[in-house]
């Protein structure tokens, strides 16, 4: 009997206002999986991790975590569930130390010997933060402040990561390292990602499953080396 998966989104809506940006959409988190969310700009990527993580107001369906319904749940519970968010424009605290901003991100937690490794263990995956731990974040670069924001997230002991366009305005060599550390994350602590990325080579080999969204709604789904092998979203996404 096959395991259930940690993550299922069944028939989920979504708005602002009176725009209706999901319209009954559905895709699934496996335990210890990587899910890419494709899609060109617009599509209702980022709106769809905002609703996972219980930010919208107006959202009807069903969001399923490790077999308990989410989707009624603020954003605070869904955090103690583990679910931790990385949002685009990274979302560190500028005016905190790197100290101070992975403290946060472990405040929800009790277990503190435990959060004192885990400073350690973020430090091992990104040694520049812990040359920088007494520095400002807001004086990061773009990459040591994107590194930040997913430290600050992994300080969560999350069991599921939502990455939104972890890529975005990093220099190449940059890109290619933190995609490097979150395969090894993902391999090493069997940590599930829920990843939107406009890089979609990129996200294609990071991931084991891809979605396809366009203006809402799912247009394919399967494994990412089917939904790269496709001669349409080769075209559209891989420039081939």
């Amino acid at each position: 009997m096959n395991e259930a998966p940690l993550l299922e989104v069944r028939g989920l809506h979504a708005q602002y206002g009176a725009t209706q940006v999901l319209h009954g959409i559905d895709f699934k988190v496996e335990r210890g999986g990587v899910t890419t969310l494709l899609g060109a700009n617009g599509a209702g990527k980022t709106t769809t991790l905002r609703a996972v993580c219980g930010m919208l107001a107006r959202t009807r369906g069903e969001i399923t975590l490790d077999g308990c319904r989410i989707e009624a749940l603020p954003t605070e519970s869904i955090v103690r569930l583990g679910v931790a968010h990385v949002p685009d424009g990274r979302g560190t605290f500028a005016e905190l130390s790197v100290d101070e901003n992975l403290r946060l991100g472990a405040y929800t937690r009790r277990d503190k010997a435990q959060v004192a490794q885990d400073y350690e263990r973020v430090f091992g995956y990104f040694p520049r933060l812990k040359e920088r731990r007494r520095q400002q974040a807001g004086t990061l670069s773009g990459g040591e402040q994107q590194m930040l924001a997913v430290s600050r997230a992994l300080m969560l002991r999350p069991r599921l990561l939502l990455l939104d366009e972890p890529s975005f305005g990093l220099a190449p060599l940059i890109v290619q390292e933190l995609f490097e550390i979150l395969a090894s994350i993902n391999r090493t602590e069997g940590m599930a990602m829920l990843l939107v990325e406009q890089n979609a080579a990129l996200a294609l080999r990071l991931a084991q499953q891809a979605c396809l969204l366009e203006t809402g709604r799912v247009v394919m789904t399967g494994t990412a080396t089917q939904v790269a092998g496709d001669e349409a979203v080769r075209r559209a996404y891989l420039g081939s």
